[in-house]
């Protein structure tokens, strides 16, 4: 398969700087492109490799296209948002591949279950009685759909996810592999020395556009629902606890943990290997950093960073100052035997 670099150009909105007749055959990082290959630069730091690059196409910002001699002889697909146009592209190139309606012959499918005619339940898969699974819904082999669980229309469930009884899909929702769904919110009251589990009766609800990672774990609320704002995008190994509710855009890295109750607002962003204690609240467009341990509300737009989390421009200046302490302790020490010497004089 091959494209004219000016029709790709036209395709994603962007233009071209060169020979919109040149041929673009893949696409390619910088280090295995050829002649015929388009290439991308989404961060400037990158321009030595890609100069250095057999690549005889190159996706770039559209300022650094008209910066002269950046790239000359160089054939440019120039965008306002690079990365944005090169996940377009990348569809172009490797369209998505559905597979055909049905239900295969091993899968096992409860009844009651409603299945559209234009859905694909693949084999050895499990629908529980009373499921409901909308059109096009893609259910691949090995994956478990609980009892009364419904899945909106364009949603995937990949290979050995499990949705847990009453858990809510909205349309065009992906749930990776070994994701789990609904599992018991960890609630215990101890009486008598005794963990007594609290029953775990509500449910998860995705609504629509949200990606769950793979191996990712979201329990089911006490009595309510945990639910997962519109377009949320949550990362591999993550864990959310019973009744959190993320707003809509939300970013969540892989290996975070929010701990039960703690509600996220708009377009929050958790980066990797953070952690949030419960009850609490994060507000719009507020950024936690990565390996931070939230222990307290977060203003909305406010950016938090360490241990415990505290806005991070006071975290970068505790760091900078760390930095120095080894050199402060021999200039203290340094001052402390002058000191001495006077004393003793």
């Amino acid at each position: 398969m091959s494209f004219r670099l000016g029709d790709l150009a036209s395709r994603v909105g962007g233009r071209v700087v060169g020979d919109p007749d040149r041929p673009v055959r893949r696409i390619a990082t910088l280090n295995e492109a050829g002649a015929e290959d388009l290439s991308f630069v989404t961060n400037p730091r990158y321009r030595s490799r890609a100069l250095a690059s057999a690549a005889g196409s190159l996706l770039v910002s559209s300022a650094e296209a008209q910066v002269e001699g950046n790239y000359l002889g160089r054939h440019l697909l120039a965008h306002v948002d690079p990365y944005y146009a090169l996940a377009q592209l990348l569809e172009i190139f490797h369209p998505t591949e559905w597979p055909a309606a049905g239900v295969h012959s091993t899968a096992i499918v409860g009844e009651g279950a409603r299945i559209d005619g234009s859905a694909h339940v693949g084999a050895l898969a499990v629908i529980g009685a009373g499921a409901e699974l909308g059109p096009r819904v893609v259910i691949e082999p090995l994956a478990v759909v609980g009892r009364g669980c419904r899945i909106g229309s364009d949603s995937l469930i990949h290979s050995h996810a499990v949705l847990y009884d009453g858990t809510i899909v909205g349309e065009r929702c992906m749930v990776h592999a070994g994701a789990i769904l609904g599992s018991d919110g960890f609630g215990f009251a101890t009486h008598g020395g005794v963990h007594v589990k609290v029953p775990q009766v509500g449910r998860v609800a995705l609504e629509d556009d949200v990606e769950i990672g793979s191996n990712t774990t979201i329990d089911r609320a006490m009595l309510d629902e945990t639910r997962i704002g519109a377009g949320s995008k949550i990362d591999n190994l993550v864990q959310l606890g019973h009744n959190v509710r993320l707003g809509k855009g939300c970013l969540i890295v892989a290996q975070v943990g929010v701990s039960g109750s703690t509600v996220l607002g708009d377009y929050v962003v958790i980066a990797g290997q953070s952690g949030t204690s419960g009850h609490l609240e994060i507000g719009d467009r507020a950024r936690v950093a990565a390996k931070s341990a939230v222990f307290k509300d977060v203003a909305a737009g406010e950016q938090v960073a360490g241990i415990p989390a505290i806005p991070a421009a006071k975290w970068r200046r505790q760091q900078a100052m760390a930095s120095r302490l080894e050199d402060m302790q021999r200039r203290i020490a340094a001052l402390e035997k002058q000191l001495e010497r006077k004393d003793g004089q």
